[in-house]
């Protein structure tokens, strides 16, 4: 290996370890952040917070939209965002639960709501890097599209999931070491979505279209491809959501996923990924995401109004991206 590519790459460390050792200061903050609710909970409700149950509840909430959230981290550091995620999975939940999709039994309905995930994130996809739509457009429009179409399938009807298919709801009630196999799936994805991320060339190539679109399609990056796989990465999240939501509530429906895309999106910027691209982390996501559901498992256990839980996750965001802008100025200067 020659000296010069010795120094570049001696170089580009020298240049990612103060960005890391902002994420490791964010993840800090975020763990301290977690500790004090935590506190809170063991204050406010001992006798109902710091059980078992209530903890599987936790997790059992966090693993629906925390699978979505792996997928949206990925899109968000591309330099992407996708507001159907919600949607789509509502979508993947009614095509793989109507019965002539039942008949075939539940490997053929799980297959199905991937397949329907993937496929709605590759158009989506497909839009943005081929058809040169704005990313917030693109996936705008895929969210009202995926709605009407699984309205249009449902007839606006909850569908439920039959008796001869109960080894899909045996996600949610079978449980090992008293936590649901959902949770494990979820750990799974967050698992392989860490991997890809930070020991792929997939997750390479994903902070560079983020950071710089220009610069990596110089370096050889085919930008519009892999814009493309991002929102169909995005896409099989959602599938293996929609799953996970037919093992919950035992139901495909139209109203699946309502406010989903909200929820991703807010808990990966929580967890310090850029909204503009190039930089955030899946442990960052997954971190952001239980803030979330511990507020939401506060106000449950407090009896606190609902709109008071919109409003405190509401100022919790615009924190957020104000200390991303501080951070950025602190940076630049």
């Amino acid at each position: 290996m020659s000296e010069p590519t010795t120094d570049r790459r001696a170089a580009g460390v020298a240049a990612l370890a103060p960005a890391r050792r902002l994420g490791e200061m964010r993840h800090l903050g975020l763990l301290v952040a977690l500790a004090i609710l935590v506190v809170v909970g063991l204050v406010t409700r001992p006798e109902n917070f710091a059980t078992a149950s209530n903890l599987v509840s936790i997790l059992s909430l966090a693993a629906t939209i925390g699978v979505i959230t792996v997928g949206a981290t990925f899109v968000i550091i591309g330099g992407g965002i996708d507001l159907s995620v919600g949607a789509v999975m509502a979508l993947a939940s009614v095509w793989a639960t109507t019965l002539a999709t039942q008949s075939y039994g539940p490997w053929v309905m799980a297959i199905c709501a991937i397949l329907v995930g993937t496929g709605a994130g590759l158009v989506s996809g497909w839009l943005i890097a081929y058809g040169r739509l704005v990313p917030f457009i693109a996936t705008l429009a895929m969210l009202v599209a995926a709605r009407g179409l699984a309205q249009r399938m449902s007839d606006r009807r909850t569908q439920l999931i039959q008796p001869d298919n109960a080894a899909l709801v045996d996600l949610s009630t079978t449980r090992v070491l008293g936590v649901p196999l959902l949770v494990y799936i979820f750990a799974l994805v967050v698992a392989l979505g860490w991997v890809v991320l930070n020991r792929t060339t997939f997750g390479r190539r994903t902070y560079a279209v983020g950071g710089n679109p220009e610069a990596a399609r110089l370096a050889g990056i085919d930008v519009r491809r892999h814009t493309m796989l991002l929102y169909a990465l995005s896409g099989l999240c959602c599938g293996i959501a929609a799953i996970l939501i037919m093992a919950r509530t035992t139901t495909g429906s139209s109203t699946h996923g309502d406010l989903y895309e909200l929820d991703a999106i807010a808990a990966v910027i929580i967890g310090g990924t850029l909204l503009t691209g190039g930089r955030g982390t899946i442990i960052g996501s997954i971190l952001g995401l239980l803030i979330f559901t511990l507020i939401t498992n506060l106000f449950i256990l407090n009896g606190l109004d609902t709109s008071d839980q919109l409003i405190a996750k509401g100022l919790i965001i615009v924190v957020a991206v104000l200390l991303q802008r501080r951070n950025l100025k602190e940076r630049s200067t």
